[in-house]
């Protein structure tokens, strides 16, 4: 690039082409970091869905524990909510440690971990209360995210990626106690009075796929129930990994996954990867509480309680087909609602339901009947419904397709009624849309026409409807005018008058433009000179101009503004004195 034989100016384009690399590199770096940040927000948002997905399970276990209609449900419940009890512990534990390691990677990175809240890097800290819950962190408050010396360092292969120490070892152990923990619970918890189930861990961290893996698990799998084996090799899969991995393709021998995982790691991306291993846990968990909860059925409830329900649309279109669901809070599977209708008609019956069909007029549509079902002895239970929809009548509008204008650099106001649904929605080719209240705001792009659709949407038949597409055209925005104080051009402007306008007129609507004189030329005829400035102020020179000019004179001013939509646009005016 520089070489002895190379001319000065050589050299120097060689130079600049080194910057500009740097440059690049620099730019590429700052994505990627950011990339991670994206990333790690989708794993917390993740973890809460699975540490929901788990609660709602326990949840229901629960309700049953609580039911001492079935004494027998009860007990068996009972005891599956202590196991889950168990797991919920050892998960709470492996969520603390892998919390713990994240804010220790943080304090060596020299980020401050005291604060917490919406501007800070931890957004709600981690709460004894909620065990299983990590804590909510933003990494784009992460001053430090391209530091990889020190994740290296609490993650201990700092000196020897191919045996980590310290907290790399302790992340590996624990993950894979959990791991034989969770699969021996999972077994022995199905065992009964007449059958003793257990699973002993062969604690698999070599292997060439997962086929392979599945391989090896199934060779310990004789004294676990039938029932448990899939969801039990689901989970088992799900929290194994090679602990040897290969190096990079130029380098020879194997790494500890720990080291391959962290090794000159961004913080940001080691964040991401321990929560991402949190992520696998709180699946894992949610898994074996779902298959726990699994062995208790639920068609063994009774119910004490009937109401008759009956949902359906709220509004409706003019000769639109409705359906109308009608059901018992509780049902028996095997004993079908008998529906009758008042208003329509008997579509079907099944899955505990009645399903309607009737044809909206030009008011509103009422529906009645009733439903019955048979209880234990065969004694019939009726009840009514009812169901009210509101019939919206489609309607017209005028408009004016000459004047479809949008202009670019300006914050179109579009209102949009799809007349007849009760939801409207607009989209758009060649222009951006974006909702503000009950309007949209159009944001037109670089051609000269785009197209706004308007779609409707009737909740009577759960479907959109396209209403028409419209074509606009796009315009630069207009030339303001200049104003000298309150004068317009052409009107007799005031000598005492210091400011320069510009905006426009009564002849254009567009309210919400905004300019500013940025410099201008005032030039009078008989006058030594033009009298040049910057901003909107009339400089002393141009007052003493404006006082000495003879009375009837005319005075120009050229100005260039810049606001809404344009920069450095010129305008120009002329005034009486």
């Amino acid at each position: 690039m520089a070489g002895g034989k190379e001319t000065p100016r050589q050299k120097m384009i060689g130079m600049m082409y080194l910057v500009l690399t740097a440059l690049l590199a620099l730019n590429v770096s700052k994505a990627i970091l950011d990339a991670f940040v994206a990333i790690e927000e989708n794993i917390q948002i993740s973890n809460l869905n699975e540490y929901g997905r788990g609660e709602e399970k326990r949840s229901d276990l629960k309700e049953v524990a609580e039911d001492k209609s079935a004494p027998d449900v009860q007990k068996k419940a009972k005891a599956l909510l202590i196991v889950v009890d168990k797991i919920d512990k050892m998960t709470a534990e492996q969520i603390k440690l892998i919390d713990d390691m994240k804010t220790e990677i943080l304090k060596t990175c020299g980020e401050d971990v005291t604060k917490t809240g919406e501007g800070a890097i931890i957004v709600t800290p981690y709460n004894a209360k909620e065990p299983l819950k990590p804590a909510r962190m933003n990494l784009m408050h992460v001053e430090g995210k391209d530091k990889y010396d020190e994740p290296m360092l609490v993650m201990g292969i700092a000196d020897d990626l191919k045996n980590p120490s310290g907290n790399g070892k302790k992340l590996w152990e624990s993950y894979n106690k959990y791991r034989t923990d969770l699969s021996e619970l999972i077994a022995s918890s199905s065992t009964t009075s007449e059958k003793k189930y257990s699973f002993k861990d062969p604690k698999i961290n070599k292997y060439k796929d997962f086929k392979d893996l599945k391989g090896q698990l199934e060779k310990s799998l004789k004294s676990v129930s039938v029932d448990d084996q899939e969801a039990l090799i689901k989970i088992y899969q799900s929290l194994t990994k090679q602990e040897r991995v290969k190096m990079e393709e130029n380098e020879e021998g194997e790494v500890h996954w720990i080291g391959k995982t962290f090794d000159h790691s961004p913080s940001v991306a080691a964040l991401a990867s321990l929560s991402s291993l949190q992520k696998e846990i709180l699946t894992a968990r949610a898994d074996a509480v779902a298959l726990v909860r699994g062995r208790v059925g639920g068609g063994e409830y009774s119910f004490n309680k009937i109401v008759a329900l009956a949902y359906g649309p709220e509004v409706a279109n003019a000769n639109e087909e409705v359906n109308i669901e009608v059901m018992m809070a509780a049902f028996d599977s095997d004993k079908q609602p008998i529906v009758t209708v008042n208003g329509g008609s008997l579509k079907e019956t099944h899955d505990g339901r009645g399903f309607v069909t009737a044809k909206a007029g030009g008011s509103e549509l009422n529906l009645s009947g009733t439903i019955t079902i048979l209880n234990k002895s065969g004694v019939p239970k009726t009840m009514p419904w009812e169901k009210k929809i509101v019939v919206m009548k489609p309607q017209g509008t005028v408009s004016l397709p000459d004047m479809r204008v949008l202009y670019r650099g300006y914050q179109n106001v579009v209102e949009a009624v799809a007349s007849g649904y009760d939801q409207t929605s607009v989209s758009g080719s060649g222009v951006t849309l974006s909702k503000s209240g009950a309007q949209w705001i159009a944001s037109p792009g670089s051609g000269k026409t785009c197209k706004i659709t308007v779609s409707g949407k009737s909740t009577a038949s759960n479907k959109t409807v396209s209403l028409g597409s419209f074509e606009f055209m796009i315009k630069s925005m207009p030339k303001a005018e200049i104003y000298w104080g309150q004068a317009a051009d052409g009107d007799k402007g005031s000598i005492t008058a210091t400011q320069l306008y510009a905006r426009y007129g009564d002849g254009i609507p567009l309210t919400k433009a905004k300019f500013q004189v940025t410099q201008w030329a005032m030039s009078i005829p008989g006058a030594p000179k033009t009298v040049t400035g910057t901003g909107s102020t009339l400089s002393a020179e141009a007052m003493r101009f404006l006082k000495a000019a003879p009375k009837g004179s005319q005075v120009g001013f050229s100005c260039i503004y810049s606001g809404t939509g344009v920069k450095n646009k010129i305008a120009s005016s002329m005034f009486k004195l």
